[in-house]
């Protein structure tokens, strides 16, 4: 394999002018960059990625922090983060957490050690505590999950104002009696998606019942057919659900099918996320829908602006609620 000093000899030129036409660092006549690109096709000469970006101390990888591959919702992030970051000459490294600090730690070390430039991190499980302090020398920025504080800039929605029209869309459509599928509300989107849900229902002076909120264990879809099975226990049976995820939505929605309720005369289901499944479940589920592509997007803009020293501000996204057939009858 030709290495630069072969380039140099063959174009005539030095091992320096050939690194300016490889880098575009300074100005080189038209006609010797002819020359060292001929050279370099000739001898089919590919320059070392990996010692160009050690010189300049930069990996041109981003790493992106999840909980679990699992989880539908992270796909068209994950698919709005990899067009910016190609486009923009990065990689990307997905690193599944599953809430082990050890693994974490791992993966942050990559940054720390200059593997990586920076960190997305989309895992509302993630240490903080860790995030702050590598935050305080290296790029981070939050994808939907986030720290209140504003010490690490973050893109996402209005959880709180997407939840309220969720449940306000419920209540005009008749229902009194709304139950709420909620997740780990440590979690600041879960919390925030709850403050809306019991905004609505006080708005409206409606009853907030504790057998009508439902803790999931997890977000698979089995958690969302246990709680309908709960609420089904009811003395007084909830004629709305609202989850706090799709795939807790499309679990209650199974189960509500298996029992012979009808959907939404005795029973209306709104999700969040707007996942792809959302649309082929039967009813189709309304849901609230992130602009997930874009949010990937902006994300990885963020973090390449704030590698790069640029000042970065947190971003607010629009969010949409989608009506589908399991609110329409």
């Amino acid at each position: 394999m030709a290495n630069i000093q072969e380039v140099a000899r063959k174009a005539g030129v030095s091992s320096a002018t050939v690194s300016r036409v490889l880098n575009n660092t300074t100005v080189v006549s038209s006609r010797t960059k002819m020359k060292v690109e001929k050279a370099i096709k000739e001898l089919q000469y590919e320059p070392s990625m990996l010692g160009r970006n050690l010189r300049k101390s930069e990996s041109r990888l981003l790493l992106v922090l999840i909980h679990s591959f699992s989880n539908p919702f992270f796909s068209k992030i994950i698919n709005g983060i990899e067009d910016h970051s190609i486009a923009n000459n990065y990689n990307i490294l997905l690193c599944e957490s599953d809430s082990d600090p050890q693994r974490e730690n791992i993966f942050l070390n990559m940054v720390r050690n200059k593997l990586a430039d920076g960190v997305i991190s989309m895992n509302p499980a993630v240490d903080m505590e860790m995030m702050l302090d590598l935050a305080e020398k290296h790029s981070i920025i939050f994808c939907s999950e986030y720290y209140e504080n504003d010490a690490i800039p973050y893109v996402t929605i209005d959880n709180e104002a997407a939840a309220y029209k969720a449940v306000k869309h419920l209540i005009k459509l008749g229902n009194e009696k709304i139950a709420f599928i909620s997740y780990e509300e440590s979690f600041v989107y879960a919390k925030q998606r709850r403050n809306g849900y019991e905004r609505a229902l006080r708005e409206f002076g409606l009853p907030m019942r504790e057998e009508w909120i439902y803790n999931a264990g997890g977000l698979d879809f089995q958690d969302g057919v246990q709680a309908v099975r709960k609420f089904l226990q009811c003395d007084e049976r909830p004629t709305a659900v609202f989850a706090v995820s799709d795939t807790l939505a499309i679990g209650a929605l199974k189960e509500v099918n298996v029992r012979g309720i009808k959907i939404p005369d005795e029973m209306a289901v709104v999700g969040f996320d707007n996942i792809n499944f959302s649309n082929m479940t039967n009813p189709t589920l309304s849901t609230v829908s992130q602009p997930m592509y874009d949010m990937g997007y902006k994300a990885a803009s963020m973090l390449i602006d704030s590698i790069q020293g640029k000042a970065v501000d947190s971003v607010i996204m629009d969010h949409e609620l989608i009506i589908r057939e399991s609110t329409l009858s």
